[in-house]
């Protein structure tokens, strides 16, 4: 594999100046500023693709003067960008978010239908955010499968509600990962690891309580979204 290691390894500084951290800041709070997850710079480098689970429901409660945005490492310390909610797709759980002002170096997205199993991949994100500096950190994986979004319980008592309301929706597929990921990669993209395009978006938590929720121990299966939905998400106002 070493020209496949010489491919990731050329991609990886180009991919990682597009990866951003989400968070929330409040002047008055201890820390100032929160990580919730990754996100990725899209299109004109003012477009920020995440997970919708990362993004709060409501900001500023109490009366806080709370903001989301980006959070960034510039070398000299942690840098928070505000930036504005635009899309949100709880089917699909991605979020769109908005900057203004300078562009970030962006991602390309690829075509996510034409993945097969098996190929190569690779992620990059903050797998536990700020515990760890907030240093992105790259993965290699390998489609496993491409599976329903979710596997009926075999005892329907397992059943939750929102598994029960994922159901009664038309399904759609959703990458299996053989990597794995954190919480904090939730948001992360999904990539060929020879040129950087990107195919899917890590979901470590939401989509794992959907496929999983009756397995008492955590399996080590990541899942990712395909990137048709982002395309989507894209051009919704």
């Amino acid at each position: 594999m070493p020209a496949a290691a010489a491919e990731l390894k050329a991609v990886i500084p180009a991919v990682k100046r597009a990866v951003v951290g989400v968070g929330t800041f409040e002047p008055t709070r201890s820390p100032a500023t929160i990580f919730v997850g990754t996100g990725f710079v899209v299109g004109d480098g003012l477009s920020v693709v995440t997970n919708a689970h990362v993004v709060p429901e409501t900001l500023g409660a109490g009366g806080k003067v709370e903001q989301l945005g980006i959070v960034m490492n510039d070398g000299e310390g942690i840098r928070f960008r505000p930036a504005q909610l635009v899309a949100r797709d709880t089917e699909h759980d991605l979020a769109h978010l908005r900057l203004s002002g300078t562009s970030l170096p962006a991602l390309e997205l690829g075509d996510s239908d034409a993945v097969q199993e098996g190929q190569d991949l690779a992620f990059t994100g903050y797998p536990l955010g700020m515990v760890l500096g907030l240093h992105a950190a790259t993965h290699r994986a390998t489609l496993a499968a491409i599976t329903p979004i979710v596997m009926p319980s075999l005892n329907s008592r397992k059943l939750d509600a929102r598994q029960i309301a994922a159901l009664q929706r038309a399904p759609f597929s959703i990458f299996q990962l053989d990597g794995t990921a954190y919480p904090g990669n939730s948001g992360s993209p999904v990539y060929d690891p020879a040129s950087g395009r990107v195919w899917g978006v890590i979901n470590a938590v939401f989509v794992k309580g959907l496929k999983e929720n009756a397995i008492s121990a955590p399996s080590g299966i990541t899942y990712a979204i395909p990137a048709r939905y982002v395309q989507a998400l894209l051009q919704q106002k």
